[in-house]
């Protein structure tokens, strides 16, 4: 291969690392046309021991070779001269919480409170349940703290704002209590510094920690091989003084990981901030292992983060792009599905049009769902593997339900998952000695082709698709199907599909969730399908909706890696707060999110983002007073005094979600929030809406089809001769009925009977009759 002349800092390369095979999208200039940018994908295993040891570093070790023409032997340190970004997603932190083999650490609690995280907040997800099988805490030991804050005053006087304690503008006690339990004498009731929090509310400093103490009990966590540790205070999220004392000390001792539960999230509530802290203790120790052992693969520049280029970015659970200084286990959890949702929305949203989209992402381990109307729907609080954690994330769906879901028959049952082959060893035609799995049934029904397929199985890599593997297994199967069934004999074709049938509508559940759970008609969505999966059971999950339309982009294979390449730069700030929302409080909730604004600006600038590259959302995170749910609310855009007033835009969003307002009440600001966003691209081009209005169609006959092959279909059965078409061999305005498949390098897509795809610039644009 002859070694060619690429510009330095020129090749941008995209890498998510999902559970079955990592994805990369790169791109650099044109060698003919240095004014246009070339694209190209590389599809691997995510984990193959026997040839590589850490999968983005060999896809990007691939694209390196490709794109300069120069031999690059396994395992030499590569050279990122000619690297402009890297930008990664990973599901390893996820992997660590699912499988439990996160980082050991030690709980630091206020003491009286060691019981507080096991406790937890009393839900009973299964209410009938008689053998509750709690997950166990992710810490694995819990020292208390003997110190003590307390704010003053009680919960939900009517008349707080009168009895409250009164500071000067350098935060010294101007009045003194006057509520409830007031001697007539004092600042208050008890004894105590009274100082002002960051959230406005008057704390009383009870006992401060012994640092001697302290120190003690540290050194003997750190020579019993704790090196890592969460420290959650009471009230620390409006007082965090003791927490960061602490923190200090550890680090001093040689604690390499320690998660300040005020720092990482201050906001009111213990238990989740809690539970918060001790996940982000547990994985961001194994992300950065894991972060270290793919930056040994590169030369020292890749790393130092005071160079502009080459950078890694990491996608972040919210959809933002965030540098390795703001990267951590908490903020990873959703790492490569947020790519995707990144992908489908900025690729598939037409903002005059408003068609809300269903995204639907198949991989190999799992499906993962979300939605998006204009705005990427962010979530504060999910539950993962049994683990509450409060951060903001996309409001994604997973079911157990992808490519490598085994396929068994239990109790008269067909089951698709939700235990997945992985990658190894894989479903069964992936040559390892791999169990049943969705895959093997798209095999033997035709709706995949060995000879199209990526031939990178077996020992040497280079081998295809195993159909024999997979029809020997099923046939076995089909045997004791056939053996526990009283009535007629099913033939192979009605078995397989009754697992595929299974799979669909396991994948359909979370999608129902995510719509007419919530109020929205499901079939006025359009269906955005990614994943290497997703070709094949798209149209057939559209039908199951009552969807008639389906987007599938040309990278829709490595959507969550191309979704890399289009996303933002997101950075925030969030402090808490403890006002009254009225007239009188407004100015100041301004001052201060005007001060978050300047800062995140700021922050954002440093990392290269500067004027009309930098949006900011001005948020508040609202209650009615007396209740315990506070709602995050962005307000709906507007020109000038046009845009929606907080007050007004918390009752719409209260409203929504519950269904009913408590006007009597008044409303509580628990936090200021701002995020900030510097835009990668300022512009996509017009939408594929746009462009499918002005095509001029023209249908492709059965001529132009590249081979034909045997697959089954629903309803219709084998259809010995359906056409495969070559994804690169059709035109911009070429239409294709089904029953047919279009095949690219990375993805099968199986076009039902009564659908008709039509080729756009970027999309695949599906309708069903």
């Amino acid at each position: 291969m002859p070694a060619r002349t690429v510009p330095d800092h020129s090749i941008r390369i995209c890498a998510d690392r999902g559970g079955t095979f990592c994805d990369v999208h790169a791109s650099y200039p044109d060698p003919e046309n240095p004014s246009e940018r070339k694209e190209l994908v590389v599809k691997l295993l995510s984990q193959d021991p026997g040839n590589y040891s850490d999968a983005p570093t060999e896809g990007i070790r691939r694209v390196l070779e490709e794109v300069t023409g120069e031999q690059l032997p396994r395992g030499q340190i590569l050279n990122t001269d000619k690297i402009d970004y890297i930008r990664l997603s990973t599901t390893v932190a996820t992997n660590a919480l699912l499988e439990r083999k996160g980082h050991k650490h030690a709980l630091l609690i206020t003491r009286g409170f060691k019981d507080l995280l096991l406790i937890g907040n009393q839900s009973r997800p299964k209410i009938f349940d008689l053998n509750i099988r709690r997950p166990p805490p992710l810490y694995s030991t819990i020292l208390e703290v003997d110190e003590r804050v307390t704010l003053v005053g009680y919960t939900s006087d009517p008349r707080a704002e009168e009895h409250a304690v009164r500071f000067d503008e350098n935060g010294k006690v101007e009045r003194g209590y006057r509520g409830k339990g007031w001697d007539q004498k004092g600042h208050a009731e008890g004894p105590g510094e009274i100082v002002k929090g960051l959230s406005g509310e008057a704390v009383r400093i009870m006992r401060k920690p012994d640092m001697d103490a302290v120190r003690a009990d540290l050194q003997r966590l750190y020579d019993e091989g704790f090196h890592s540790i969460a420290i959650v205070f009471c009230h620390s999220y409006t007082y965090p003084e003791h927490e960061l004392e602490i923190a200090a000390l550890a680090r001093m001792l040689g604690f390499t990981q320690v998660s300040a539960s005020s720092q990482l999230l201050p906001m009111i509530k213990m238990v989740p901030r809690g539970v918060s802290s001790t996940a982000d203790a547990y994985l961001t120790p194994i992300l950065r292992d894991y972060l270290d052992g793919f930056f040994s693969g590169f030369d020292a520049k890749l790393k130092d983060g005071t160079l502009r280029t080459p950078r890694v970015e990491f996608m972040g659970s919210d959809g933002g792009l965030l540098d390795l200084n703001n990267f951590s286990g908490l903020k990873s959890i959703l790492s490569g599905p947020a790519g995707g949702v990144v992908g489908y929305a900025l690729t598939s949203w037409d903002e005059s049009k408003k068609t809300p989209i269903i995204g639907i992402d198949v991989g190999g381990t799992s499906t993962d769902v979300s939605r998006f109307a204009g705005r990427y729907e962010i979530v504060y609080e999910t539950t993962t593997a049994g683990v509450t954690i409060q951060s903001p994330q996309l409001d994604i769906n997973t079911v157990a339900a992808g490519g490598g879901s085994c396929l068994t028959f239990q109790n008269g049952l067909f089951k698709a998952g939700p235990h997945s082959a992985g990658a190894e060893p894989g479903p069964a035609c992936y040559r390892k000695g791999g169990p049943l799995a969705v895959t093997d049934a798209n095999l033997v029904l035709g709706r995949l082709i060995p000879g199209y397929f990526p031939k990178i199985f077996g020992k040497s890599e280079k081998e295809p698709l195993d159909i024999e593997a997979s029809k020997s297994a099923f046939d076995a199967l089909a045997k004791e199907i056939n053996a526990s069934v009283s009535e007629k004999e099913m033939g192979m074709d009605e078995i397989i599909y009754g697992f595929i049938k299974v799979a669909n509508e396991t994948m359909a559940r979370p999608i129902r969730a995510l719509t007419e759970a919530r109020g929205y008609a499901t079939s006025k969505h359009v269906l955005s399908s990614f994943g290497g999966a997703g070709g094949q059971h798209a149209c057939e999950i559209a039908q199951l909706l009552g969807i008639k339309t389906i987007l599938i982009h040309r990278y829709s294979s490595i959507l969550s890696a191309y979704g890399l390449a289009l996303a933002d730069r997101a950075y925030e700030l969030q402090e808490p707060s403890s006002t009254v929302y009225n007239p009188e409080s407004r100015a100041t909730l301004k001052a201060r999110l005007d001060k978050l604004d300047a800062l995140v600006r700021e922050e954002l600038g440093r990392q290269g983002f500067e004027g009309g590259r930098v949006h900011t959302e001005r948020m508040l995170n609202m209650r009615f007073e007396g209740t315990d749910t506070a709602l995050m609310v962005l307000p709906l855009p507007g020109d000038g005094d046009g845009a929606e007033e907080f007050g007004a835009a918390f009752r719409r969003v209260y409203k929504e979600e519950f269904g009913f307002l408590l006007d009597a009440k008044a409303v509580v600001v628990d936090d200021v929030k701002v995020r900030g966003i510097g835009k990668t691209f300022d512009s996509l081009g017009e939408s594929v809406y746009e462009e499918v209005a002005k095509l001029e169609r023209r249908p492709v006959g059965r001529e132009k089809a590249d081979s034909a092959y045997s697959t089954y279909f629903d309803s219709v059965g084998r259809v010995e001769d359906t056409p495969v078409f070559l994804l690169e061999g059709l035109a911009v305005g070429d239409e294709v009925k089904g029953p047919a498949m279009i095949i690219d390098n990375t993805q099968t897509i199986v076009i039902v009977p009564g659908a008709t795809a039509l080729l756009t610039s970027k999309q695949l644009y599906i309708t069903l009759e």
